[in-house]
């Protein structure tokens, strides 16, 4: 199964133009689209959207404070997550953009399931 990927709401809309532009065949969505959870949606909420079975998508989040809580929450409630990517503070649109593209092109679906991953990978 491909990676998919849901962008959090908080991260720059840029993410989601340049990754639908750069890999047009990765499934890309961003948090408050049609078909997606709303905007505003606790994380924990969105963490559930994620491991259902038809959606079954790799947060990507800048979310680097309360994530990890939320995440050993979630896999405390014997719950499971395709995984979480956290994007690199010290790096440019370009090269967070770089990593999620490689990730998307090498990675196997289930790599990163109940982990939080700080970018970069590689």
């Amino acid at each position: 199964m491909p990676i998919k990927y849901l962008i959090d709401e908080n991260v720059d809309p840029i993410y989601t133009l340049q990754l639908r532009k750069r890999k047009p065949d990765l499934t890309v969505r961003a948090v408050g689209e049609l078909g997606t959870p709303p905007k505003s949606t606790l994380d924990p909420e969105i963490l559930l959207w994620c491991e259902e079975e038809e959606y079954d998508f790799i947060l990507v989040t800048n979310n680097r404070s309360s994530m990890p809580v939320h995440l050993a929450d979630h896999i405390a409630n014997n719950q499971h997550i395709p995984g979480i990517l956290i994007l690199n503070a010290d790096f440019s649109i370009g090269q967070n953009l770089e990593e999620l593209i490689l990730i998307a092109e090498f990675a196997f679906a289930a790599e990163y399931q109940d982990q939080i991953v700080f970018l970069p990978i590689s």
